[in-house]
């Protein structure tokens, strides 16, 4: 089942871009969050839109009272790290590998790429987490990308 507003994010470990272990407990606790995943580092939509969108609005959105902002995808940390390093990401957004699909598949938002080569990828969704409470969370209906752009974090967060 798909978590949904209200809920708390799962405990997982992910690996930070510099192969360090991360839990989830340690990147919400205590926080006010932006979550957002792409389907992967390097493809077009997310390479060409979704993260540049944060990174150029991340300052915006922080003004809104956010006190970090994530991105997660099935990537390993090497490639996060690299995909970051290309796209000039610097301390904006932080970028966080879940390379075995772990919390993918305990938030239950991502589907099966198998069939064209991909192997399991999360949805496109934005969260705005709260001390580890999702209190909004917008999924993309297929390969659409719309509600889950920093823009329209942004519109929520007025």
């Amino acid at each position: 089942m798909p978590i949904r507003v209200g809920e708390t994010i799962p405990s997982v470990t992910l690996k930070a871009t510099d192969m360090s272990d991360v839990t989830t407990d340690d990147l919400f606790r205590g926080k006010k969050v932006v979550l957002f995943s792409v389907t992967g580092a390097f493809t077009p939509t997310c390479s060409n839109q979704h993260l540049p969108g944060f990174v150029t609005h991340a300052d915006a959105i922080r003004g809104k009272g956010i006190d970090d902002i994530i991105c997660v995808s099935v990537n390993d940390a090497h490639v996060m790290e690299a995909w970051g390093r290309e796209q000039h990401v610097g301390d904006a957004i932080r970028l966080v590998a879940d390379g075995n699909g772990d919390l993918a598949r305990a938030l239950g938002h991502y589907f099966d790429g198998s069939m064209i080569g991909f192997g399991l990828r999360y949805q496109r969704f934005a969260a705005i987490v709260e001390n580890g409470t999702v209190t909004r969370i917008d999924v993309e209906d297929g390969p659409a990308f719309d509600v889950s752009s920093a823009e329209s974090v942004l519109a929520a967060l007025r």
